[in-house]
C-alpha cells in the first residue's frame, strides 16, 4: 500500500523515548506517521533507526514547537490544507521545566508543552477527524495532587512561586479534565478520546542519573518502567479492536481506571475549557 492509501497518524513527542515506541508500533500497523518535534535532528536519528529496524515504514517529521501557539497553528493549519483524515492523534510531548520560563504568548512553558499547545493542535485539527478516529492524551498518575489555581496556572504554573513538580501535576490534571470534557463532546461524531497513565517511566523528564542514594535506588528503581513498558498503554488505546470503543477514559496497564466523580464532574472542567479557549481563540 503506497503512503496515500495509508491512514494518517500524528504524534508529538514522537522523538522521547515512549514516543519512539509508540512511532515504531504505530508504523508498523500500517500507518502513515507524521512525528511532529520541535527537535527535527533527534527526530531524523530515530527515524533512520526505526527504517533500519523495518523496512517500508512511512514516517515523515515536521517541526512544530509547542512553547510557541503560531508555531503549533502553522503545523496544524499545514495538515489541514492538506485535507487528509487523522485516523490517530497521539499527545504524547511534555516537559517538566526547572525553572520559570514565560512563553512568547505569556504562558508558563509546561503549561504550554503539556497542556495548551495539545489543546489547540486537537482543537484545529478535529475537522478532519470522523467516526473511529482516536485521540490519546499521555497524561500523569500525578494528576491526582494537582490544583488549578486560576488564573495563575496558565501564566505561572500555580499560585505561588515556582516549584517543578506540583505545576508538572497541575497540566496533567488539566490534560486529564481536557479528555473528559472532549469526549462528550465529540462522540456523536464517533471520535474516541482517552488518556494514559504510563507509570514512572524512566525518560528525558526523569533521568536516572546519581539523583538518589545506592540504597533509594535498590528499593525504588523496580517501580521504574522503560520507555517500551509506560508506551504500553499508548499503544494499546491507539491500535487494539476493543479499546476502540471505549471513550472518556483514564487508563493504567491498559486497563480502564474508574476515576471519582471528583474528575468526571470536576467542579472546574467547564471553566479550564472556557479559559483556554480564550487563550487560543485568535489561532482557531
Amino acid at each position: 500500500m503506497n503512503s496515500e492509501g495509508k491512514k494518517l497518524a500524528i504524534i508529538t513527542g514522537a522523538d522521547g523515548g515512549m514516543g519512539r515506541e509508540i512511532t515504531r508500533a504505530v508504523a508498523a500497523a500500517g500507518y502513515r506517521v507524521i512525528m511532529a518535534t520541535c527537535r527535527p535532528q533527534k527526530a531524523e536519528a530515530v527515524r533512520a533507526s526505526l527504517l533500519q529496524e523495518h523496512d517500508g515504514l512511512e514516517i515523515e517529521i515536521r517541526q512544530m514547537d509547542l512553547a510557541s501557539l503560531a508555531s503549533v497553528a502553522r503545523f496544524a493549519d499545514t495538515i489541514l490544507s492538506e485535507g487528509r483524515p487523522v485516523s490517530l492523534m497521539m499527545n504524547d510531548a511534555g516537559t517538566m521545566e526547572t525553572g520559570l520560563h514565560i512563553t512568547e504568548d505569556g504562558l508558563e512553558r509546561t503549561v504550554s508543552v503539556n497542556y495548551v499547545g495539545h489543546y489547540l493542535l486537537t482543537r484545529k485539527l478535529l475537522p478532519l477527524m470522523g467516526q473511529g478516529s482516536r485521540i490519546i492524551n499521555m497524561v500523569s498518575c500525578t494528576y491526582a495532587i494537582g490544583h488549578l489555581d486560576f488564573p495563575d496556572f496558565f501564566t505561572h504554573g500555580r499560585k505561588g512561586g515556582f516549584w517543578r513538580i506540583p505545576i508538572y501535576s497541575n497540566t496533567k490534571l488539566a490534560l486529564t479534565l481536557f479528555t473528559l470534557d472532549l469526549a462528550k463532546r465529540v462522540e456523536e461524531r464517533g471520535i474516541v478520546v482517552n488518556a494514559a497513565d504510563p507509570g514512572i517511566v524512566s525518560t528525558d523528564i526523569i533521568t536516572m542519573h546519581m539523583w538518589f542514594d545506592p540504597l533509594t535506588d535498590v528499593l525504588f528503581r523496580p517501580f521504574i518502567r522503560t520507555p517500551r513498558q509506560g508506551a504500553a498503554t499508548a499503544i494499546h488505546l491507539l491500535l487494539d479492536k476493543d479499546a476502540g470503543r471505549r471513550t472518556g477514559t483514564l487508563n493504567v496497564s491498559c486497563h480502564a481506571k474508574t476515576l471519582s466523580d471528583k474528575y468526571m464532574h470536576h467542579r472546574q472542567m467547564a471553566e479550564l475549557w472556557d479559559r483556554t479557549e480564550q487563550i487560543v481563540q485568535r489561532w482557531l
